[in-house]
C-alpha cells in the first residue's frame, strides 16, 4: 500500500514538473518575442530635434569690397531645433554666431583708387536667427533651403587715435565711411545640404549663403560643419 502511494505522488510530480517546464519554456519564447519587437519598434538612426553644430569654411565679398576685402575664412557655432520631423521633410529654427577673416588693401592703395575706405584687415561678427526647410529624397540625405536674419559688427582692429588722424584725416581726405563704428543689420539665405551618418546622433553638412549687411557690403559664406543632435 505504502509503494503503491508513493508510486502515486511520485507520478504526480513527474507530471506536474513536466508541465511547469513547458509553461516557462512557453513563457520564456513569449517574453523573447515581445522583447524583440519592441527593441526593433524603437530603433531609429536618424535623430531630429535639438542640436549644435559648428563649422568653418570660406567667405567673400562681392559687392563695393570685392577689390579690398580678399576672400578670407569662416567659422560658426549654431544651436537650433528640429520643430517639425517627419520622414520626407523637417523644419528647424537655429541661432548662430559666425566670425569672418579678411585681409585686406593697405588703406594707402584704397585711397589711390578712391575706395572703398575700409581699414584694410577686417574681421566680422555676426549674430543671426535662421529658419530652414528640408526635403529628404533618401533617409540620410537632407537638401533644404535657409533664410535669416541678424546684425554684423566689423570692429576697428587699429588703434582709433591713429585711423581717425593719419588713415581719415590725411589718407581718405577725411572720408569717414562709418564702416566700423556702428552694427550693420543683415539678411541672408541660401541652400544646404546634409547627410546623417551611421553613428548615432551625428550628421555633417553645407550651408551656402549669400548675405547683405546694411551700410557695408553684399557677400557669400560657404561653410562645411559637423552636428550633434541631443
Amino acid at each position: 500500500m505504502t509503494q503503491l502511494i508513493w508510486f502515486g505522488f511520485t507520478s504526480l510530480m513527474g507530471v506536474a514538473s513536466a508541465q511547469d517546464f513547458d509553461d516557462l519554456d512557453s513563457d520564456e519564447k513569449k517574453v523573447r518575442k515581445n522583447r524583440e519587437v519592441t527593441f526593433d519598434s524603437n530603433v531609429r538612426e536618424i535623430y531630429r530635434g535639438f542640436y549644435s553644430k559648428s563649422g568653418a569654411g570660406a567667405g567673400l565679398y562681392i559687392g563695393s569690397f570685392s577689390g579690398a576685402l580678399k576672400p578670407g575664412a569662416t567659422i560658426n557655432l549654431s544651436f537650433g531645433q528640429d520643430f517639425i520631423d517627419r520622414e520626407t521633410m523637417s523644419a528647424a529654427w537655429e541661432v548662430s554666431y559666425v566670425q569672418g577673416i579678411h585681409n585686406g588693401a593697405y588703406y594707402e592703395e584704397q585711397a589711390a583708387v578712391g575706395g572703398p575706405f575700409v581699414q584694410g584687415d577686417t574681421r566680422t561678427s555676426s549674430f543671426i536667427a535662421v529658419g530652414e526647410y528640408s526635403y529628404y529624397p533618401s533617409r540620410r540625405i537632407g537638401i533644404g533651403v535657409r533664410a535669416g536674419a541678424g546684425v554684423m559688427l566689423a570692429p576697428l582692429l587699429m588703434d582709433e587715435a591713429y585711423y581717425l588722424d593719419e588713415v581719415v584725416g590725411k589718407a581718405w581726405g577725411g572720408i569717414n565711411p562709418g564702416y566700423h563704428n556702428s552694427p550693420h543689420p543683415m539678411v541672408l539665405g541660401g541652400p544646404a545640404f546634409e547627410y546623417y551618418s551611421k553613428l548615432a546622433h551625428f550628421s555633417v553638412g553645407l550651408d551656402a549663403d549669400i548675405f547683405y549687411a546694411i551700410g557695408f557690403d553684399l557677400g557669400a559664406n560657404a561653410i562645411g560643419y559637423m552636428k550633434y543632435t541631443f
